[in-house]
């Protein structure tokens, strides 16, 4: 086990909505992710979601039972959906965020719309 600069986990790939994972904390992944545009909307059933904007600017689209709101993550900020929250991230410059998900969690949830092409349908990928 050695430290990993996220700076260097980052720049080791350029695909967009395809986190890598970086470490593991008892049952959670650790991921990285770059980001740019629209991600789908989605629900995670079992689990919340945490996001860290590392660079850039995040928006999450939320569908709650009050309405729908966006809330907006500039770079340093943090926010965690709500297990059972149908959500839409998006980014509108390019960004980079840290997610924490347990093990085996998809990107595209547990009930989502149809996954565009420059979404990857993953549980994260491993760093090269």
């Amino acid at each position: 086990m050695e430290p990993i600069a996220l700076a260097a986990a980052l720049a080791s790939f350029t695909d967009r909505w395809s986190p890598r994972i970086v470490t593991t904390v008892n049952d959670y992944d650790v991921r990285v992710a770059k980001v740019e545009g629209e991600h789908l909307w989605h629900t995670h059933d079992h689990t919340d979601e945490f996001f860290l904007v590392l660079s850039g600017e995040l928006h999450i689209a939320l569908r709650e039972p009050a309405g729908e709101r966006t809330v907006v993550l500039p770079k340093g900020s943090v926010f965690t959906v709500p297990r059972g929250t149908e959500h839409k991230p998006y980014a509108p410059v390019p960004a980079e965020i840290l997610l924490l998900e347990p093990t085996g969690t998809s990107t595209v949830g547990d009930q989502h719309e149809e996954i565009p092409a420059h979404v990857d349908a993953t549980t994260g990928h491993a760093l090269n």
